[in-house]
């Protein structure tokens, strides 16, 4: 273990550098919209990778934020063990918009660091470059080719950055996404698929008070399906089913012929997921004037806690309690890229970012002592990923 000591105390030392880079890549606003914004915030970060060693690649897109790859270590494959490589996942769009600085200053506060973006999820990329650097600025040796891929639409869907995703877990033995924590700093073993589905009803439009009786109002019939899809939800099984926006209807005295709905699900398995797409796609209308389509399906598959999640974070507990600390785990509603890769097969741990609170909120912050020890920990699983 006193490698692992060797991990910890230089994170501990680089600490002034580590909170350096996170302010500098807060201060750089990058909402996954605005790709002139994110390009700048990329730019920026291409060159502090480049400075601890790292070859970029940048992976140009049109309508979004350019992509970056970055690759650290001998770049002979015959180096390594097995001629493969440890992926370090993350993204650097953020939700809030340029000009958020004003409203929500960069500040350290009762031993916290504040800003938009430093907890989702600025602070987990400087927490992988500090943990790369300590792994090859000690002399640690590595197995693996270490890799990182930053994305700039995360927030958004990974619409241009996940056929890249996907390539690149293919090639590695492991993934390890720099995503905040759970509260308290555990680990995310679990996360639920997540995705959308649209619902349009077509019916008969009439004169609302002259002859309704010739109308097949769309609206009553997707109440019907409502009624239907609420069903599909199942709490106590991890399956959330909610209707997030409906629509219908043009004038108060026309039976509507056409109505929609928007409906959010979140699933905890793929078999779950095959079962609700199943069920809106056999959707059927009440009243046999009337129609109904559905469309759309799972964004992000899920997140299973597969043996080989499992693997990877005994491991990480292991190295966490070498270095003095508990590490548990969890699951979460919501999704992150590692969906993409764990969904392929790739043993995925997700969640080693930085430990705060306020993802998307005006109270965003990470806690500033843990930072090095974080940092410590993701070098410890680099240098030692078991599969």
């Amino acid at each position: 273990m006193s490698r692992l000591y060797d991990l910890q105390k230089f994170c501990r030392a680089e600490r002034d550098w580590l909170l350096e880079t996170i302010d500098a890549l807060v201060r750089l606003e990058s909402p996954t919209t605005d790709k002139a914004a994110v390009d700048r915030c990329g730019a920026a970060l291409a060159s502090r990778l480049q400075a601890i060693g790292g070859r970029v690649t940048r992976l140009p897109r049109a309508d979004r934020g350019d992509h970056l790859r970055a690759e650290f270590g001998p770049a002979e494959a015959g180096h390594y063990e097995n001629g493969t490589q440890v992926l370090l996942l993350g993204h650097f769009d953020t939700v809030w918009p340029v000009g958020q600085l004003d409203r929500m200053p960069l500040s350290r506060k009762d031993g916290r660091l504040h800003g938009p973006g430093v907890f989702d999820m600025k602070a987990g990329i400087a927490l992988g470059m500090l943990a790369t650097r300590a792994v090859l600025e000690t002399g640690t040796p590595v197995r693996r080719r270490i890799v990182m891929l930053w994305t700039t639409d995360e927030e958004i869907g990974s619409g241009t950055s996940r056929a890249a995703i996907e390539d690149e877990a293919r090639r590695s033995d492991a993934v390890l996404v720099l995503e905040p924590s759970l509260p308290g700093g555990a680990l995310k073993t679990s996360r639920k698929g997540c995705g959308g589905y649209q619902v349009v009803v077509r019916g008969v439009s009439a004169h609302a008070g002259i002859e309704p009786q010739k109308g097949a109002s769309a609206v009553q019939e997707l109440a019907h399906q409502i009624l239907r899809i609420n069903a599909l939800q199942d709490l106590a099984s991890g399956i959330s089913v909610n209707v997030v926006q409906v629509s219908g209807g043009l004038r108060s005295n026309v039976i509507p012929d056409e109505a929609r709905a928007t409906v959010d699900v979140r699933v905890p398995s793929a078999a779950a997921a095959a079962a609700i797409d199943a069920a809106f796609r056999g959707l059927r209308p009440v009243d046999p004037r009337t129609s109904v389509e559905s469309s759309g399906g799972m964004d992000r598959p899920p997140l299973e806690r597969t043996a080989g999640v499992a693997r990877l974070y005994e491991w990480a507990r292991d190295i966490s309690r070498a270095l003095g600390h508990q590490l548990d785990e969890g699951g979460t509603g919501g999704g992150s890229d590692g969906n993409f890769t764990a969904a392929l097969g790739i043993p995925t741990l997700d969640g080693l970012g930085a430990i705060g609170d306020g993802a998307h909120a005006l109270h965003e912050h990470v806690d500033i002592e843990s930072l090095p020890d974080r940092a410590a920990l993701i070098a410890g699983l680099i240098a030692e990923s078991k599969d």
